[in-house]
């Protein structure tokens, strides 16, 4: 900071205005703080720009594409003519606002709040030293103190060659007007799953390069062996255990040399492999934290320090949307004195929008046996219901229970197929409230359905 740098006084700060930042920071200047929020890129964050709302506008697409492919299987002859304009419009337009905040920024000042486009540093308790995009300097007291809310960015893995080349990540991916003959995919997890099973629908050539010995490896391996299916049906390749040893981009094309051998060349490369938290540049040392880390330890409460709150994807509690959200009213309530439940992180779903999509809750079966529990599981597929046989093409899927069988509740389920994400909505109730399972195994599951296997699954817990 220069001896010339205004200095402000005002009740709160928010850096990082992600879905989360931007909800506490409305809050608050709703509640009569005065707050300042500041973000170094878009007010909004990941979600609405690049990733929830745009990637699934992309998902839509391939979707409509693949039912009207099986529809000579269920109802008669149809084609499609496959248009990547009709998307890239949509998203473009509808989603994006052509990657514009304007309304965003709008939003947070009609609530009250004053934003600056810029970066925004810890400076010691209840500080922050504001640089804008136009030069401008600027300190701030904050009285109830800071929230930070950074996010993180696309992870790139140290392979030689690779930083030199144009390779994608989510945010090239999300503003492709014209798509490659070919396409690699670095990384099986859940963006990379998606992005790889929209483009093979459009026409590309996709292969999929995961380290792991699986796709979606965070979830139970009996969806990702169904997962592996409907991806070879589908042409897409899919190379597990395998990894990226070099890269290079010569007159247009990818030549990339994994660690069997063998030698990819492809279009495009789509990085895919993680996320790494925006904590590197936040001046967490003047605070007493680790700028290294990967995470901020939090309480219940959100707290992080003396006058310093922290939300979203560096707490470590699951880099989701919904998570950020969720933190932000509980930190919210802190920064305003109000009373309310702590926050707790037993029953946090996702879900992967692949097509059938992957709904997870809570423990896994592994990691409830790492835990020390007594596990009973139960397993049921959909395609052995009378939904899934009625749906045809496209009905696959499964749903998983894990059990506690000391405490006799579900500690964590599965629930993949069509809508597998809606369906997960019983599943997450059921764990979050520890809803005993002889009350559960008591209900009336309406019939046919797809969520009529979940009672399926629970009876087969008898006998696992």
């Amino acid at each position: 900071m220069t001896e010339s740098a205004a200095e402000h006084e005002v009740d709160l700060v928010v850096i990082g205005t992600g879905p989360g930042g931007e909800a506490l920071a409305t809050g608050a200047a709703k509640a009569g703080l005065e707050v300042v929020a500041v973000d170094k890129h878009l007010v909004g964050g990941e979600c609405p720009y690049y990733g929830c709302i745009p990637t699934k506008m992309m998902v839509r697409g391939s979707d409509v594409v693949a039912e009207v492919r099986r529809a000579g299987e269920v109802a008669g002859e149809a084609t499609i003519a496959a248009s990547w304009s009709v998307v890239a419009r949509r998203v473009d337009e509808q989603a994006t606002a052509g990657w514009d905040d304007a309304i965003a920024v709008d939003r947070l000042r009609d609530a009250g709040a004053t934003v600056h486009h810029g970066t925004g540093r810890l400076a010691g308790p209840g500080r922050v030293e504001v640089e804008t995009v136009d030069g401008a300097r600027v300190t701030y007291t904050a009285r109830r103190g800071v929230v930070v809310n950074p996010g993180t960015r696309p992870a790139v893995p140290p392979v030689a060659g690779l930083a030199d080349t144009p390779y994608w990540t989510n945010r090239d991916a999300v503003r492709v007007t014209e798509l490659p003959s070919s396409l690699v995919v670095l990384g099986g997890g859940p963006i990379g799953c998606e992005l790889a099973q929209v483009f093979s629908r459009f026409g590309v050539r996709v292969t999929v390069v995961e380290h792991a010995d699986r796709l979606a490896a965070v979830d139970e391996p009996e969806a990702s062996a169904l997962l592996a299916e409907v991806f070879a049906h589908e042409g897409i390749r899919v190379l597990t255990g395998v990894g990226l040893q070099r890269a290079s981009y010569d007159d247009g094309s990818f030549t990339l040399g994994l660690d069997t051998g063998e030698e990819l060349v492809a279009d495009k490369l789509l990085v895919a492999t993680g996320r790494v938290p925006n904590l590197d540049d936040l001046g967490l040392q003047t605070v007493g934290l680790d700028p290294s880390a990967r995470t901020i330890e939090v309480d219940e409460h959100l707290r992080a320090g003396e006058k310093l709150w922290a939300i979203g994807d560096v707490t470590g509690h699951g880099a989701f949307t919904h998570v950020s959200m969720y933190q932000s009213a509980v930190a919210l309530r802190d920064v305003l004195g109000e009373p309310g439940a702590p926050a707790v992180y037993h029953a946090v779903p996702h879900v992967t929008f692949t097509d059938p999509e992957v709904g997870g809750v809570g423990l896994t079966e592994q990691r409830a046996r790492d835990a020390g529990l007594r596990v009973r599981t139960g397993v049921a597929r959909l395609e052995e219901s009378s939904r899934g046989f009625t749906h045809g093409p496209g009905g696959q899927g499964l749903i998983k229970v894990v059990e506690d069988a000391d405490r006799g509740v579900l500690v964590g389920a599965l629930a993949m197929g069509p809508a597998g994400g809606e369906v997960l909505g019983f599943l997450a109730v059921a764990v979050h409230a520890a809803v005993p399972v002889e009350t559960l195994k008591t209900m009336i599951f309406a019939y046919p359905t797809f969520h009529r296997a979940i009672e399926t699954a629970l009876g087969g817990l008898e006998t696992s």
